[in-house]
Protein backbone atom coordinates (compact mmCIF):
# COMPACT_ATOMS: atom_id res chain seq x y z
CA UNK A 1 0.00 0.00 0.00
CA UNK A 2 1.58 3.16 -0.99
CA UNK A 3 1.68 5.78 1.86
CA UNK A 4 0.85 9.76 1.65
CA UNK A 5 4.77 11.26 2.44
CA UNK A 6 3.22 15.07 2.48
CA UNK A 7 0.54 13.84 4.92
CA UNK A 8 2.64 12.13 7.05
CA UNK A 9 5.60 14.91 7.27
CA UNK A 10 1.81 17.28 7.85
CA UNK A 11 1.07 14.75 10.73
CA UNK A 12 4.94 14.80 12.19
CA UNK A 13 4.71 18.65 12.34
CA UNK A 14 2.13 18.98 14.85
CA UNK A 15 4.00 17.34 17.35
CA UNK A 16 4.99 19.90 20.43
CA UNK A 17 8.41 18.87 20.61
CA UNK A 18 11.10 18.94 17.85
CA UNK A 19 11.81 15.45 16.78
CA UNK A 20 14.95 13.64 16.44
CA UNK A 21 12.98 11.15 13.62
CA UNK A 22 9.42 9.76 12.46
CA UNK A 23 9.26 6.43 10.65
CA UNK A 24 6.86 4.39 9.94
CA UNK A 25 6.02 1.05 11.57
CA UNK A 26 2.71 -1.88 12.12
CA UNK A 27 1.70 -3.25 9.15
CA UNK A 28 3.25 -0.89 6.20
CA UNK A 29 6.75 -1.37 7.28
CA UNK A 30 5.67 -5.50 7.85
CA UNK A 31 4.54 -5.31 4.20
CA UNK A 32 0.94 -7.02 4.48
CA UNK A 33 -1.19 -3.28 5.21
CA UNK A 34 -4.48 -3.54 4.20
CA UNK A 35 -6.35 -0.35 2.53
CA UNK A 36 -7.78 0.45 5.86
CA UNK A 37 -4.84 -0.36 7.98
CA UNK A 38 -3.65 2.56 10.66
CA UNK A 39 -0.75 4.01 9.72
CA UNK A 40 2.01 3.79 12.83
CA UNK A 41 4.23 6.82 13.42
CA UNK A 42 6.78 6.11 15.73
CA UNK A 43 9.87 8.07 16.59
CA UNK A 44 12.09 9.89 19.39
CA UNK A 45 11.16 13.76 20.37
CA UNK A 46 13.63 16.00 22.47
CA UNK A 47 12.49 17.65 25.24
CA UNK A 48 13.90 20.98 25.82
CA UNK A 49 16.63 20.70 28.59
CA UNK A 50 14.77 23.20 30.86
CA UNK A 51 12.15 20.45 31.24
CA UNK A 52 14.28 18.04 31.23
CA UNK A 53 16.41 19.78 34.47
CA UNK A 54 13.21 20.39 35.90
CA UNK A 55 11.61 18.47 39.15
CA UNK A 56 8.43 17.73 37.11
CA UNK A 57 7.82 14.92 35.33
CA UNK A 58 8.34 15.44 31.86
CA UNK A 59 6.48 13.70 29.07
CA UNK A 60 8.59 11.22 28.20
CA UNK A 61 5.90 9.66 25.87
CA UNK A 62 3.85 11.80 23.65
CA UNK A 63 0.70 9.89 21.84
CA UNK A 64 -1.30 11.51 19.05
CA UNK A 65 -4.21 9.92 17.05
CA UNK A 66 -5.69 11.69 14.03
CA UNK A 67 -7.76 10.95 11.72
CA UNK A 68 -6.90 12.20 7.85
CA UNK A 69 -8.65 11.21 4.30
CA UNK A 70 -10.17 8.37 6.36
CA UNK A 71 -7.07 6.60 7.75
CA UNK A 72 -6.04 6.92 11.59
CA UNK A 73 -2.58 7.82 12.09
CA UNK A 74 -1.69 7.07 15.17
CA UNK A 75 2.29 8.49 16.31
CA UNK A 76 4.08 7.85 19.54
CA UNK A 77 6.96 8.91 20.23
CA UNK A 78 9.55 8.77 23.12
CA UNK A 79 11.90 11.30 24.20
CA UNK A 80 15.61 10.74 23.34
CA UNK A 81 16.95 9.46 26.82
CA UNK A 82 13.68 7.24 27.23
CA UNK A 83 14.07 5.83 23.42
CA UNK A 84 17.95 5.41 24.36
CA UNK A 85 17.25 3.43 27.44
CA UNK A 86 14.90 0.89 25.26
CA UNK A 87 17.84 0.21 22.48
CA UNK A 88 20.01 -0.51 25.12
CA UNK A 89 17.22 -3.00 26.91
CA UNK A 90 17.44 -5.80 23.97
CA UNK A 91 13.97 -4.06 22.86
CA UNK A 92 13.90 -5.21 18.89
CA UNK A 93 10.83 -2.74 18.23
CA UNK A 94 12.76 0.28 19.27
CA UNK A 95 15.80 -1.06 16.52
CA UNK A 96 13.21 -1.62 14.10
CA UNK A 97 11.52 1.77 14.41
CA UNK A 98 15.18 3.42 13.92
CA UNK A 99 15.94 1.27 10.97
CA UNK A 100 12.93 1.38 9.28
CA UNK A 101 13.15 2.23 5.77
CA UNK A 102 10.30 4.20 5.58
CA UNK A 103 11.49 7.30 6.89
CA UNK A 104 9.09 10.23 7.15
CA UNK A 105 11.16 13.07 9.18
CA UNK A 106 15.23 12.69 9.55
CA UNK A 107 17.83 15.14 11.01
CA UNK A 108 21.48 14.61 10.90
CA UNK A 109 21.50 13.19 14.52
CA UNK A 110 18.84 10.41 12.94
CA UNK A 111 22.03 9.70 10.81
CA UNK A 112 24.04 9.05 13.60
CA UNK A 113 21.62 6.78 15.86
CA UNK A 114 20.81 4.70 12.46
CA UNK A 115 25.00 3.58 12.26
CA UNK A 116 24.93 3.47 15.88
CA UNK A 117 21.54 1.41 16.35
CA UNK A 118 23.07 -1.84 14.64
CA UNK A 119 25.51 -2.20 17.10
CA UNK A 120 22.99 -2.09 19.89
CA UNK A 121 21.86 -5.78 19.30
CA UNK A 122 23.19 -8.61 20.77
CA UNK A 123 22.01 -12.22 20.92
CA UNK A 124 19.99 -11.64 23.97
CA UNK A 125 17.23 -10.21 21.24
CA UNK A 126 16.25 -13.32 20.45
CA UNK A 127 14.17 -12.91 23.86
CA UNK A 128 12.32 -10.25 22.35
CA UNK A 129 11.23 -11.71 19.50
CA UNK A 130 10.75 -15.16 21.05
CA UNK A 131 8.38 -13.80 23.56
CA UNK A 132 6.80 -11.36 21.35
CA UNK A 133 5.91 -14.47 19.04
CA UNK A 134 4.82 -16.72 22.26
CA UNK A 135 1.93 -14.08 22.79
CA UNK A 136 0.80 -13.94 19.23
CA UNK A 137 0.77 -17.38 18.82
CA UNK A 138 -1.28 -17.13 22.19
CA UNK A 139 -3.70 -14.91 20.76
CA UNK A 140 -4.16 -16.36 17.56
CA UNK A 141 -5.07 -20.40 19.05
CA UNK A 142 -7.56 -19.21 21.79
CA UNK A 143 -9.71 -16.88 19.32
CA UNK A 144 -12.43 -18.45 17.84
CA UNK A 145 -12.31 -16.74 14.68
CA UNK A 146 -9.20 -17.07 13.12
CA UNK A 147 -8.09 -13.81 11.36
CA UNK A 148 -4.76 -13.54 9.03
CA UNK A 149 -3.55 -10.39 10.78
CA UNK A 150 -2.75 -11.87 14.09
CA UNK A 151 -1.16 -15.07 12.06
CA UNK A 152 0.65 -13.01 9.77
CA UNK A 153 2.58 -10.82 13.26
CA UNK A 154 3.32 -14.35 14.26
CA UNK A 155 6.07 -15.48 10.83
CA UNK A 156 6.91 -12.20 10.80
CA UNK A 157 8.23 -12.32 14.57
CA UNK A 158 10.02 -15.16 14.49
CA UNK A 159 11.26 -14.73 10.72
CA UNK A 160 12.68 -11.50 11.73
CA UNK A 161 14.70 -12.69 14.63
CA UNK A 162 15.52 -15.60 13.15
CA UNK A 163 17.25 -12.96 10.34
CA UNK A 164 19.08 -10.67 13.08
CA UNK A 165 20.26 -13.72 14.49
CA UNK A 166 21.84 -15.49 11.58
CA UNK A 167 22.81 -12.52 9.82
CA UNK A 168 22.85 -9.26 12.43
CA UNK A 169 20.57 -7.41 10.49
CA UNK A 170 17.20 -6.17 10.92
CA UNK A 171 14.70 -7.36 8.42
CA UNK A 172 11.03 -6.59 9.46
CA UNK A 173 9.10 -6.89 5.49
CA UNK A 174 7.07 -10.50 5.73
CA UNK A 175 7.49 -11.04 2.12
CA UNK A 176 11.24 -10.32 1.55
CA UNK A 177 11.74 -12.50 4.08
CA UNK A 178 9.44 -15.18 3.03
CA UNK A 179 11.42 -15.28 -0.09
CA UNK A 180 14.89 -15.01 2.61
CA UNK A 181 13.48 -18.26 3.98
CA UNK A 182 11.89 -19.77 1.38
CA UNK A 183 8.06 -20.08 2.67
CA UNK A 184 5.93 -18.79 -0.74
CA UNK A 185 2.37 -20.10 0.92
CA UNK A 186 3.13 -16.39 2.77
CA UNK A 187 2.80 -14.27 0.30
CA UNK A 188 -0.78 -15.68 -0.49
CA UNK A 189 -1.70 -14.80 3.41
CA UNK A 190 -0.25 -11.13 2.63
CA UNK A 191 -2.12 -11.13 -0.40
CA UNK A 192 -5.55 -11.97 1.36
CA UNK A 193 -4.67 -9.48 4.03
CA UNK A 194 -3.89 -6.55 1.47
CA UNK A 195 -6.61 -7.12 -0.55
CA UNK A 196 -9.16 -7.86 2.11
CA UNK A 197 -9.87 -5.82 5.17
CA UNK A 198 -7.80 -5.16 8.71
CA UNK A 199 -10.10 -7.76 10.06
CA UNK A 200 -10.20 -10.39 7.12
CA UNK A 201 -10.50 -14.00 8.46
CA UNK A 202 -8.88 -16.78 6.97
CA UNK A 203 -10.33 -18.84 4.12
CA UNK A 204 -9.11 -22.08 5.80
CA UNK A 205 -8.26 -22.03 9.50
CA UNK A 206 -5.19 -25.15 8.91
CA UNK A 207 -4.57 -24.87 12.57
CA UNK A 208 -2.18 -27.52 12.55
CA UNK A 209 -0.33 -26.79 10.19
CA UNK A 210 0.65 -23.59 11.16
CA UNK A 211 1.85 -25.20 14.52
CA UNK A 212 3.66 -27.10 12.81
CA UNK A 213 5.33 -24.06 11.16
CA UNK A 214 5.42 -21.94 13.99
CA UNK A 215 7.22 -24.74 16.39
CA UNK A 216 9.44 -25.54 13.77
CA UNK A 217 10.46 -21.44 13.40
CA UNK A 218 10.65 -21.21 17.30
CA UNK A 219 13.55 -24.08 17.49
CA UNK A 220 14.98 -22.41 14.50
CA UNK A 221 15.05 -19.02 15.96
CA UNK A 222 16.72 -20.65 19.25
CA UNK A 223 18.92 -22.92 17.06
CA UNK A 224 20.00 -19.34 15.53
CA UNK A 225 20.45 -18.04 18.76
CA UNK A 226 23.00 -20.22 19.81
CA UNK A 227 25.12 -19.83 16.99
CA UNK A 228 24.69 -16.20 15.94
CA UNK A 229 27.65 -13.24 15.36
CA UNK A 230 25.72 -10.68 17.56
CA UNK A 231 27.83 -10.38 20.72
CA UNK A 232 26.96 -11.11 24.14
CA UNK A 233 27.18 -7.66 25.33
CA UNK A 234 26.08 -3.65 23.40
CA UNK A 235 29.03 -1.54 23.35
CA UNK A 236 26.92 1.59 22.11
CA UNK A 237 26.22 3.05 25.21
CA UNK A 238 28.88 5.50 24.80
CA UNK A 239 27.62 6.45 22.07
CA UNK A 240 24.14 7.12 22.66
CA UNK A 241 25.43 8.65 25.95
CA UNK A 242 27.64 11.36 23.49
CA UNK A 243 24.38 11.48 21.05
CA UNK A 244 21.97 12.41 24.15
CA UNK A 245 24.27 14.75 26.14
CA UNK A 246 24.83 17.06 22.46
CA UNK A 247 20.77 16.82 22.13
CA UNK A 248 20.26 17.88 24.94
CA UNK A 249 22.93 20.76 25.20
CA UNK A 250 21.44 21.73 21.24
CA UNK A 251 17.98 22.64 22.97
CA UNK A 252 18.98 24.73 25.80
Amino acid sequence: MSLNDAMLKAEAAKHPYPLLFATVSGAHLYGFASPDSDVDLRGVHILPAREALSLEVPPETVTHEDFVEGIEIDLVTHDAKKFFGLLLKRNGYVLEQVLSPLVVLSTPEFEELRAIAPFCATRHHVHHYRGFALNEWEMFKRADVKRIKPLLYVYRVLLTGVHLMRTGEVQANLPILADEYNMPFLHDLVREKTQGTEKGELAQADVELHTRNVEALTDRLLDEAERTPLPETTECRPALNDLLVRLRLKSV
